[in-house]
């Protein structure tokens, strides 16, 4: 799975400076950008290889082999399509000016954990009470 949207320089806030300022903004659109062009070229990556690779074996367990390596390819590109659509959704928050408040609860989630998690819809305080909440209904 790419994970190359890691590579870039943090986002250092000028003194006084608002809070999702246009540059914050610019500077998250640019990370979410990044990161869906690199899905995007691992899911036609692996579009091209699965069609290079079918061969077709003799040895049934060779041919079972290759099934689940293209079966297991096939789940972690569906995790990368949904995390794609997930970044489109985030660029849309940027769009109207929702991207970087809490669904929970309205207030900031930071650049710190932004950066960290780009996609990210709750601040800590509610992402940990969320948890927390799914850990018990597990029980």
């Amino acid at each position: 799975m790419a994970t190359e949207f890691t590579k870039f320089t943090p986002y250092v806030p000028k003194k006084g400076e608002e809070y999702m300022s246009a540059k914050q903004l610019g500077h998250f659109r640019k990370i979410l950008e990044g990161w869906k062009g690199e899905l995007s070229e691992d899911i036609d990556g692996t579009i091209h290889a699965m069609q290079e690779d079918a061969t077709l074996f003799a040895d049934p367990n060779d041919r079972a082999s290759q099934e689940s390596d293209m079966a297991l390819e096939l789940r972690n590109r569906d995790r990368e399509r949904k995390l794609i659509k997930k970044i489109d959704e985030t660029i849309a928050k940027i769009d109207n000016g929702d991207y970087g408040y809490c669904e929970g609860c309205g207030v900031e989630i930071g650049l710190k954990r932004l950066e960290a998690r780009p996609t990210a819809t709750l601040c800590i305080d509610c992402k940990t009470l969320d948890e927390f909440r799914e850990r018990q209904v597990a029980r």
